[in-house]
């Protein structure tokens, strides 16, 4: 009996081992085709992109600071009207607008769901935050264009499409986003740092706007980030509302375009391998690089955010 479980005890860690290395490999298999994946999309998207510059020979900097948006055209010199700043300046316009509009108001219910009534902030107000997640873009958009825009034309003028439209839409759509992360981040406020604000005779109110929101600004700020990589990549809902207009905007009310928007547009009307599909890529390049500098910067705030707690 001894011998028998003697040799149990030496075949058991074996086994265990066996199933660790098992584990570790089917792991690391599954991260080395996540990074393939991602790895192939950026080589294809740049080997696209770039070609516009090296093949087609567009200067990059008419590219990226022209204002005239024809590629079927050529001008003077023989090249394609090919002027994304238009686009480039809508998506940032968009985006940066609907951010500003839709902190305020996450930071609100997360205040109010974390501070001032988590019972029934949570019983309320969270499920009708998850709603809004689940909502598809084009719900959103036939919202915007049957409800934002003739708001917009009956207020304001004009036709109604425009940067102001799509602000609308994009801050009713960033706004679940923004609420649940500034909601995770006051959570993770250690409930020390209350307490002692409380002992030191601050008030509530006083708490949470000098002690609790100062805590978690590096959290608010990677929502607010998070949230505008969300508006700045939206392109169903927004080409819905924006116009689709490839002129450098002069009001909040006349219409435009957004990088988004042009594409979804563009890229199946054109044939593949062509200057007018070239550029397009481009432009899907150009929303690549965004892309990854949101993530870049995100990055950047979290592990701030880290050195400070560990202070």
């Amino acid at each position: 009996m001894k011998n028998q479980e003697l040799a149990k005890t030496l075949v058991a860690p074996s086994k265990n081992s066996r199933l660790e290395k098992f584990g570790k490999s089917i792991t690391f298999m599954c991260l080395a085709l996540i990074v393939f994946i991602v790895a192939m999309i950026l080589i294809f998207v740049a080997q696209k992109g770039l070609s516009t510059f090296f093949i087609d020979k567009i200067n990059v900097f008419r590219f990226l600071f022209g204002t005239d948006w024809q590629p079927s055209v050529k001008g003077p010199d023989g090249q394609p009207l090919m002027g994304a700043l238009p686009m480039i300046l809508g998506s940032f316009i968009v985006t940066i607008l609907s951010a500003l509009i839709a902190t305020p108001f996450a930071i609100g219910a997360a205040v109010f769901m974390t501070e001032v009534s988590p019972k029934y902030g949570r019983k309320i107000l969270q499920p009708a935050v998850e709603l809004l997640v689940g909502i598809p873009s084009v719900v959103y958009g036939f919202i915007g264009l049957q409800i934002v825009v003739p708001f917009v034309r009956s207020i304001f003028g004009g036709t109604g499409f425009g940067i102001l439209s799509g602000v609308f839409v994009l801050f009713v759509m960033i706004l679940p986003t923004v609420t649940f992360m500034t909601t995770d981040s006051l959570r993770a406020v250690p409930r020390h740092y209350r307490e002692a604000s409380m002992a030191m005779g601050a008030t509530r109110w006083q708490t949470i706007w000098r002690v609790v929101l100062n805590a978690a600004r590096p959290g608010i700020f990677t929502a607010v980030i998070f949230g505008m990589a969300r508006a700045f990549g939206e392109a169903l809902a927004i080409q819905m509302v924006v116009g689709n207009s490839a002129v450098i905007p002069s009001s909040l009310t006349t219409p435009a375009a957004t990088l988004t928007s042009i594409l979804t547009m563009g890229i199946g009307n054109t044939v593949m391998g062509t200057v007018q599909n070239n550029v397009l890529w481009s432009l899907a390049l150009v929303l690549l690089m965004m892309s990854l500098a949101f993530n870049t910067l995100v990055k950047f705030i979290t592990r701030e955010r880290k050195r400070n707690y560990e202070r």
